[in-house]
């Protein structure tokens, strides 16, 4: 079940306000997940790979043919044999001493994520930042749509044979790796992976002959997508615990679930965070959950919906709060949609006040299109700006002389 509720009891709990408290802010527990850093990118046209992203997922450099290859031995995803523990002693006991130390790590992280998503998972990590408000979000949708076009949840999911498509599959374990092989890069260049993967494997979903083939093949099928050293592990990781608890390949019971459940199942597992999870559950599920990517977290700072430096998970669990249920799907893919076309809202795109959204939203709250009390806001912060220009413009004249 979805939770409607959400952004209606978050917005039983604002206060009168003429501007934006952002300074009395709670201390958060929520952090960076691993390694999960992209979302949902809407079917366009091909296009260049983007330039090197905000935050990388590890630090894994550039992969070269020279550099050595790490098997799932190194990597700590397999314990050693017995043969190795009695050629040498003491590196087999390193070894496994490593081991503990990655599983204990391990726990620790998906302690954390659950821990996180049950503190934020119905109020926002920011309770003193009232917005965006439900008016907020109807208007910047119905201005999204009148420059890019309304868009509709589709009335079944098909996994797509040409394309990657993050989330975009029926099956939760082939959306899971479809998404993780989206993060950090490219529709192109995830694109060129999965396919790549499915013509080595033999096809699609070919689970089996994945984790038979060990990390390294996996690695080498999948390069070309970028990161692949850290997917391929994830990937093999996320089938090893799926099939350690449900004795198949499959997570297709989270159909089932709630969204609450499927979201704690799909953060148990290494290597899948609330970015992750968040695109399973709106695209793969048809759930509403508000996923962010990079566009999405880029411009909701441009629109003033989130404090300043809050981080990207710290902004899934503010906006899934905040944001009606009913705008969740179509706001986001437009999101999506605007950051990869306005020239100004694009990563390093220079503010020059021509941004169709931007225009529009300042023009319409100022109207009073999303309430007095945001009016009032925008006006303070419109008046706040001219002083500010006159000011500079004062101090400019008087170095010159």
């Amino acid at each position: 079940m979805s939770r409607p509720t959400r952004a209606a009891a978050s917005a039983a709990k604002r206060v009168t306000r003429s501007s934006v408290p952002t300074s009395g802010r709670v201390k958060k527990e929520v952090k960076e997940e691993d390694p999960d850093t992209h979302i949902k990118e809407e079917e366009e046209s091909p296009q260049k790979p983007s330039r090197t992203p905000r935050k990388r997922v590890s630090s894994v450099q550039n992969e070269t043919p020279n550099k050595k290859v790490k098997t799932e031995k190194d990597l700590g995803l397999i314990s050693p044999s017995p043969s190795d523990a009695l050629s040498s002693p003491p590196s087999a006991e390193k070894d496994t001493k490593n081991i503990k130390a990655k599983k204990s790590s391990a726990a620790d992280l998906q302690s954390k994520k659950l821990k996180s998503y049950a503190q934020f998972a119905n109020q926002s990590p920011f309770p003193d930042f009232h917005h965006p408000t439900p008016e907020e979000c109807k208007l910047a949708h119905r201005i999204l749509v009148s420059i890019h076009g309304q868009r509709v949840r589709p009335k079944e999911v098909v996994a797509s044979t040409t394309r990657a498509g993050c989330g975009d599959s029926p099956s939760v374990l082939d959306a899971l790796v479809r998404t993780i092989l989206s993060q950090n890069t490219s529709d192109t260049n995830s694109t060129r992976a999965k396919l790549s993967m499915d013509k080595i494997y033999g096809g699609s979903d070919k689970w089996d002959a994945i984790v038979e083939g060990g990390q390294a093949k996996l690695q080498e099928a999948i390069k070309s997508g970028g990161l692949s050293v850290v997917k391929s592990k994830v990937i093999i990781s996320i089938l090893n615990q799926a099939h350690e608890k449900y004795g198949k390949y499959s997570l297709d019971h989270l159909h089932q679930a709630s969204s609450e459940d499927a979201m704690r199942e799909m953060l148990s597992f290494q290597g899948v965070g609330p970015k992750t999870a968040s695109c399973v559950l709106l695209f793969c599920l048809q759930r509403e959950s508000f996923a962010v990517d990079t566009h999405v977290w880029r411009i909701t700072g441009l629109l003033g919906w989130r404090p300043k430096n809050a981080s990207r998970d710290e902004t899934y669990a503010h906006l899934d709060v905040m944001i009606p249920d009913e705008d969740k799907y179509g706001l986001h893919i437009l999101l999506v949609t605007h950051g990869k076309r306005c020239e100004e809202c694009k990563a390093g795109g220079k503010n020059l006040g021509k941004c169709e959204l931007r225009k529009a939203f300042r023009s319409a709250k100022i109207k009073g299109e999303a309430g007095d009390d945001v009016k009032m806001e925008e006006v303070e912060a419109v008046d706040e700006e001219i002083k500010e220009e006159q000011e500079s413009r004062k101090k400019n004249k008087k170095q010159k002389r």
